[in-house]
């Protein structure tokens, strides 16, 4: 009875990493039609983070943490949450979802070439196919007519590739930091700071900022899915996957978001999918296997 309860859990878990996580681009999409991005954010990050903190607080966990951890949380908050995720929702004002989700998809080939940079490791023969392939993937992806002639395309698809550079070393960062044990303090801790950033730079900007109340109806509810879908459950389904199967499992949701949001955003927002972009998809998942193929990278939370 105890494992079929189990293996119930894991199917849900791998739901949540591959569906909700792979929904957030359409359903930031759908939000920053409305209201700004560094405003949408800000909101959604400080809110999770305080349930966060309450659900924390509710299992007993203290809050207390030392200065170098709080410095450390809030620096983490900034890679990815406040650049990392903010000006990435700024740049879906101008590209399609699905598109922005195959440009992130290339953080495995980011982290790569970054640790070869911070930490001299070596690049092995798979992960150097696999980034060969990743750069035509993503000349494929960017080289397309539809793309290339928007409106602030090309500022936007540059941001993005920032964005994923900022999150991506946020990885890096964040794996030799010294930051809070209790895995959930730490990114209350950090979407807190993240999201209060974010929130400074909104108005510094002057981004209007919209009353929740007058919101469309289709903006509150993408915003309450992306507080307690995107951001607790699937985070929390995340961390179950981690103790109950192998982290190569768990990493497969690298390969499976981009095309969950590929088909949504065809499907509920009319986005094109060209005959190019599916070419570049392949391509470049291809390569994201290549350089899981002999080292797996854990992919790390992007709140996006």
């Amino acid at each position: 009875m105890q494992k079929s309860h189990d293996t119930v859990l894991i199917i849900l878990a791998f739901f949540a990493i591959y569906v909700i996580w792979g929904s957030t681009y359409l359903l930031n999409k759908i939000a920053v039609s409305e209201i700004s991005p560094l405003y949408l954010a800000s909101i959604r990050f400080t809110v999770a983070g305080l349930l966060i903190f309450l659900i924390a607080k509710l299992l007993g966990h203290s809050l207390a943490i030392n200065k170098r951890q709080l410095i450390n949380s809030i620096i983490a908050g900034f890679l990815f949450l406040t650049y990392g995720n903010g000006v990435f929702v700024w740049a879906l004002k101008y590209v399609d979802s699905g598109f922005a989700a195959l440009e992130a998809s290339t953080q495995p080939l980011i982290i790569l070439v970054l640790m070869r940079l911070i930490d001299g490791k070596k690049i092995k023969l798979m992960s150097v196919i696999g980034v060969v392939l990743g750069v035509i993937g993503i000349y494929l992806l960017v080289s397309q007519k539809e793309v290339a002639s928007s409106e602030n395309s090309w500022l936007s698809i540059l941001t993005i590739f920032t964005c994923v550079v900022s999150w991506s070393y946020g990885s890096i960062f964040v794996s030799k930091a010294q930051l809070p044990a209790k895995y959930l303090i730490s990114t209350a801790y950090q979407m807190v700071s993240g999201g209060v950033m974010l929130m400074i730079f909104s108005a510094l900007l002057g981004e209007t900022w919209l009353s929740p109340i007058k919101w469309h109806s289709s903006t509150q509810l993408s915003m309450f899915l992306l507080i307690i879908f995107g951001g607790i459950v699937a985070f929390t389904a995340f961390n179950y996957l981690l103790k109950k199967v192998s982290a190569e499992k768990v990493a497969t949701s690298a390969y499976v978001n981009p095309i969950i949001a590929l088909l949504l955003g065809w499907y509920i927002l009319d986005e094109q999918i060209t005959a190019q972009s599916i070419i570049a998809a392949i391509v470049l998942l291809t390569g994201v296997y290549f350089i899981n193929t002999k080292r797996i990278i854990r992919p790390r939370i992007t709140w996006r």
